[in-house]
């Protein structure tokens, strides 16, 4: 890794907007750690990016880990280290009302959402401090600070990581550490409604059914690279993106059959 080459870690990176991000920053010249579970969709990502201006190295991870995340470590330490952390490993699962609410789901949720992001954030911190100018980006969500019916389990943990970020801002802006928050509202990947509805093609599909121009995996991309390309004196500190069919949480434009 050239002395101005940027180097980040991009979790969550085996699809949907992990992957478009992952892909993007390469796409930009970085150097890019390419993190997720799935080494054979890290391999085909890796293959993908080949031509690409930057450098893409695929890492499988699972951020629940505690030890397969000290293996990432050790394998970025020896490559250089990184100046700038995406935290996008997360999702939802079920949509449940609370009084039929799955302790399970909720802590996958908990787990994958807020503590996967902790642990990758402590893990790097003495890295990024150390660097001088470093960056945490952590993909949220609207979810996490608007409520509603059936998005108990995934606003708690959303709101979890919400707040982390916040709290993150506050406390390591003496390190000259900037904190980006990401929040998107509708966006139609291949992978996270679908798991939401537990494979249910018929009900993921209702998801998006009628809304003409959803958000996709890449217009996120497009902002959380946008984001950590800038000066690294400039913090945005929290962006919410929407598509323009959805006015709000619950105002959505359903418009096409």
């Amino acid at each position: 890794m050239s002395d101005s080459q940027r180097s980040a870690l991009v979790t969550g990176a085996t699809s949907g907007i992990g992957r478009a991000t992952a892909k993007k920053l390469v796409s930009d010249g970085w150097m890019v750690f390419a993190a997720g579970r799935r080494q054979e969709h890290l391999e085909s990502l890796a293959a993908e990016s080949g031509q690409l201006a930057g450098k893409l190295v695929p890492v499988a991870t699972d951020v629940t880990d505690e030890a397969s995340i000290h293996t990432l470590f050790t394998t970025i330490e020896a490559a250089g280290g990184i100046d700038t952390v995406l935290n996008i490993a997360g999702g939802a699962l079920g949509t449940e009302p609370i009084a039929e609410a799955k302790l399970e789901d909720w802590q996958w949720m908990i787990e994958t959402n807020v503590l996967g992001s902790l642990r990758i954030i402590r893990k790097f911190l003495p890295m990024l401090r150390a660097h001088g100018e470093g960056t945490i980006l952590n993909l949220t969500s609207t979810a996490g600070v608007v409520t509603y019916e059936g998005g108990a389990g995934y606003n708690a943990a959303k709101y979890g990581q919400h707040a982390l970020t916040g709290a993150l801002r506050l406390e390591e802006a003496e390190h000259n550490i900037r904190v980006v928050e990401v929040l998107p509202g509708l966006v139609k990947t291949e992978e996270f409604a679908y798991n939401r509805m537990r494979g249910d093609e018929s009900k993921a599909a209702d998801v998006y059914a009628g809304v003409s121009k959803p958000l996709t995996a890449d217009d996120v991309a497009d902002v959380c690279a946008y984001a950590v390309n800038l000066p690294h004196h400039i913090n945005l500190d929290e962006i919410v993106m929407r598509p323009v069919k959805q006015a709000a949480q619950h105002k959505l434009i359903r418009d096409t059959e």
